[in-house]
């Protein structure tokens, strides 16, 4: 699995790339479970009312979050570059340049119990 993290703002936003032979999250909405790469990441934008506070930069904004967005996907390269993009956009909806998003690929091993290692463990 890999972990497709986006930093801007003094924030970040962390979506999953299941890869082929992982099994992917199934739930209303999933994609089709024979896609050999599965994209999984919240959506969010910015609310003037309710939501959740974020901090971001020198400002507090509310936010909303839609469900997550799986989609499938049949190479490595087309899951990350969509992931990419869908994190640069997800920053851009609050205001951040998309060009300010610094985005990161961390590869997730299983480990012996079949659970996933966390950076630093």
């Amino acid at each position: 699995m890999l972990l497709v993290r986006g930093r801007a703002g003094g924030t970040a936003l962390t979506g999953t790339v299941y890869e082929r032979g992982e099994e992917s999250p199934s739930f209303k909405g999933a994609p089709d479970g024979n896609a050999p790469y599965v994209w999984v990441c919240d959506a969010f934008y910015e609310v003037e009312s309710g939501g959740s506070e974020l901090e971001l930069d020198d400002r507090t904004i509310r936010v909303a979050f839609e469900s997550p967005m799986p989609r499938g996907f049949e190479t490595r390269e087309d899951a990350l570059s969509a992931a990419e993009d869908h994190v640069r956009t997800q920053f851009a909806r609050v205001g951040l340049n998309r060009t300010d998003v610094e985005v990161e690929v961390i590869e997730q091993r299983p480990d012996e119990a079949g659970g996933v290692e966390r950076p630093g463990d």
